[in-house]
């Protein structure tokens, strides 16, 4: 219901009585006697009339009367008032409701423009905001306490009188409200050199033209102030932390892996329990899950403090350079080789850790030498003669699936036996979507500090579009797109238009697209987050199982998964 249509009820006089045609005047006279002082009218298959007696010569008197529906516009109704002096009002089902005449509507629109105007002022006077209300003219309509508060002018002053009698027209975003038309939502506005306030504005219309402009405002000066004193402050003790964590790793080296998910909770214990002994470990996840860090958290705990940590991505170094990098070569040992020769990565990581990323890419004529390595623990360097003999434990990481890569000849058996002594999958982000709730915050705060462009906040918006997001780059991409987000922030707002415009498609047909999944997955009540997000994974899998006609070994592929963890997934989801 409009509130034109709302007045209208409200207006309408309901001291009425309809009857039929009479054709006995002494009857109908009786009856419109009877009836006082209700006003009497008659309906016939033709227009109504509202039937009166003359005072003076007591005949009756036919009024013609104008029907209109109770859903009219009030121009309708004005229009229908000047040209009638009985308006009947009807409803849906053409049944009389009230009627209205010139003098008992004005004197009703007058008194509910009274009321209007009370409810208007005590709504004004009860918020503590600053609203300022101007017309066509710039005059200033409407000043509130709020506004008394923060600008020092009381309303008697201003109230009347042209706003830029009392402040710079550059300094007013309510003027480019009213000539331009824009609207300004949550946006900071320096109102004076010394004044910081956050505005909303719009401009007022009335047929479809601008009659003037409404602006609200909330000093936040002191808010700012103390952002910027609790970010300083928050530096401060950010850096400290990281300094307290560098020298003292060994308390707790798993607190850089962030989240609190059951799935990450569970590969956390399994890690802990295979740095307690010297056996080599393989860590299996995709790409950017943060294999590195837990094999860093795992040599801190089982290494001394100062023992090396020495990483080689095998899928990073060419290969005919991948032997004189691992074990290193002797001066003169080739073309081009530094005279003094050089230590290879086998060496520096003695007592230590040796981690090798990415152990699936690794050339099939290197295996041989780094798994007689592992099982001797000696090595020659390139061009050298003296057999050298290096202590080290070996964590290796791979996004592949070793065991098809046997299968298809590109890898060696031996050297998988020899490395998989104990293994754990690091589970992918959209596996632990609980997760990145956590992980956008410290990764806001570190960028945030890095870039010194201090973040009030992220919105639902945009943290609903980073949760409906698959993640195929993981947290690193996550980090990747939080440092986006950063970079374009503007007065410490994170914009949702600044997200990628691959994140912005997902959401988009997340919204509109009706075969795609709907977020109330995510928003079942009754339900833990993490049964919400089983449930919203097992779609995913039904949905790509089934545009691929079961074919198990593709929807893998397309979800960017290994087989092994397609059917882990299922059988863990119930899927069959």
């Amino acid at each position: 219901m409009s509130y034109g249509q709302f007045l209208l009820k409200k207006l309408i006089d309901k001291n009425f009585v309809k009857i039929n045609s009479i054709e006995n005047q002494s009857i109908l006279v009786k009856r419109i006697e009877k009836e006082a002082p209700k006003k009497v009218f008659i309906s016939n298959d033709e227009e109504p009339y509202c039937v009166q007696i003359s005072e003076s010569t007591k005949e009756i008197i036919y009024i013609p009367c104008k029907t209109i529906s109770l859903n009219s516009a009030m121009e309708a109704v004005l229009a229908s008032l000047a040209e009638y002096d009985f308006v009947i009002v009807v409803n849906d089902n053409n049944d009389y409701v009230g009627f209205l005449t010139y003098d008992v509507f004005s004197k009703h629109l007058l008194n509910e423009y009274d009321r209007t105007q009370a409810y208007l002022h005590t709504i004004l006077n009860t918020i503590d905001e600053s609203c300022t209300v101007i017309d066509h003219d710039t005059n200033v309509l409407y000043w509130t306490k709020g506004a008394e508060k923060i600008f020092s002018f009381k309303e008697k002053e201003i109230i009347g009188n042209p706003i830029t009698n009392f402040f710079d027209e550059g300094q007013l975003e309510i003027l480019n409200t009213l000539k331009k038309g824009t609207s300004v939502y949550h946006s900071q506005h320096h109102a004076r050199k010394d004044l910081v306030v956050m505005i909303n504005s719009n401009p007022v219309y009335l047929n479809e033209e601008i009659i003037g402009a409404v602006v609200s405002e909330t000093d936040i000066t002191s808010q700012i102030r103390l952002n910027n004193e609790l970010y300083m402050t928050s530096e401060k003790l950010f850096h400290l932390e990281e300094e307290v964590r560098k020298s003292l790793p060994a308390i707790n080296p798993f607190s850089y892996i962030k989240g609190n998910s059951p799935a990450l909770k569970q590969v956390i214990e399994i890690a802990k329990k295979t740095a307690s002994t010297n056996a080599a470990v393989l860590i299996y996840g995709e790409s950017g899950v943060g294999k590195e860090l837990f094999a860093k958290a795992i040599h801190h705990l089982r290494e001394s403090e100062n023992a090396p940590f020495v990483a080689i991505n095998c899928g990073a170094i060419p290969n005919g350079l991948f032997e004189s990098e691992i074990f290193g070569y002797e001066k003169g040992a080739f073309s081009g080789a530094d005279q003094k020769g050089k230590k290879g990565k086998v060496e520096l990581a003695k007592n230590g850790t040796l981690f090798l990323d990415e152990i699936g890419e690794m050339p099939l004529e290197m295996q041989v030498k780094i798994l007689r390595l592992l099982q001797e623990k000696k090595f020659y360097p390139v061009g050298g003669t003296k057999e050298l003999e290096v202590d080290f434990r070996v964590v290796a990481a791979t996004n592949r699936d070793l065991k098809e890569l046997i299968r298809e000849g590109k890898f060696r058996e031996d050297l998988y036996y020899r490395l998989n002594v104990v293994n754990f999958r690091v589970p992918p982000l959209r596996e632990r979507l609980e997760d990145i709730i956590e992980l956008t915050h410290y990764f806001l705060y570190e960028i945030s500090v890095k870039y010194n462009r201090p973040i009030h906040g992220i919105s639902q918006a945009v943290m609903q579009s980073l949760l409906q997001y698959l993640w195929p780059g993981n947290i690193r991409e996550l980090r990747n797109i939080i440092e986006r987000l950063v970079v374009f922030s503007e007065n410490g707002e994170i914009k949702i238009d600044d997200l990628p415009i691959e994140m912005e498609r997902i959401t988009t047909s997340i919204n509109m697209d009706s075969d795609s999944i709907p977020y109330h997955s995510f928003t079942n009540e009754g339900k833990s987050l993490n049964d919400q997000l089983q449930e919203y994974e097992k779609e995913i899998i039904l949905r790509e199982l089934n545009n691929v006609n079961g074919n198990k070994l593709l929807c893998a592929k397309n979800l960017e998964v290994t087989r092994a963890t397609l059917y882990n997934r299922m059988n863990k989801l119930g899927i069959k």
